[in-house]
């Protein structure tokens, strides 16, 4: 008997970006840009970057454990995001920019929690991630899905998920599909 798929939501800033990155991985299912995390139910694109909604720009990233690792999802989102900065992802500012993860079960809030006091013991800023279990999750309108993939030469992917990608295949490599 196998493994279930799992489920884990992350907000990085931008969604265009996390999606880029985490749809590489290997053991990556889907990957879907959506909101999360606020009070109004089925908020659309403009409603979330007013700030007032309360929601984040999210990825749902469905994955199997037997290929991807937990901690190895969370290394990569670490690196590729700034999660020390709060309400802010380079010039994208605002809660709808926050970094956070959305669990789904409590072995991932362990993982998640131990993962992070690692990150604050070094000598480095604290972490500011938001860590919360998963309520609802609002996919994002089609035109979010696979932004990066169906517009790489538009101005915000040269500038601002090229270089994560770079990144990503440098330090990454051996998570690659």
């Amino acid at each position: 008997m196998g493994t279930k798929n799992k489920i884990i939501v992350f907000g990085g800033g931008c969604f265009w970006c996390t999606e880029a990155v985490f749809s590489q991985l290997k053991g990556i299912v889907s990957v879907e840009p959506g909101y999360t995390g606020g009070t109004v139910a089925n908020p659309s694109y403009e409603e979330v970057c007013t700030g007032r909604t309360g929601h984040a720009e999210v990825i749902k990233i469905e994955y199997d454990p037997n290929q991807a690792k937990l901690e190895d999802l969370l290394t990569v989102f670490f690196a590729t995001h700034d999660s020390v900065s709060l309400n802010r992802q380079g010039n994208d500012v605002g809660t709808q920019y926050r970094s956070a993860i959305f669990y789904t079960d409590n072995r991932q809030n362990k993982i998640i929690q131990e993962f992070i006091d690692k990150l604050n013991n070094k000598d480095s800023p604290l972490v500011v991630t938001e860590v919360k279990a998963l309520d609802n999750f609002y996919p994002a309108e089609s035109y979010h899905k696979n932004y990066y993939q169906k517009n790489p030469s538009n101005g915000y992917c040269q500038v601002v998920i090229n270089p994560k990608m770079d990144k990503l295949k440098d330090k990454f490599h051996s998570l690659l599909k």
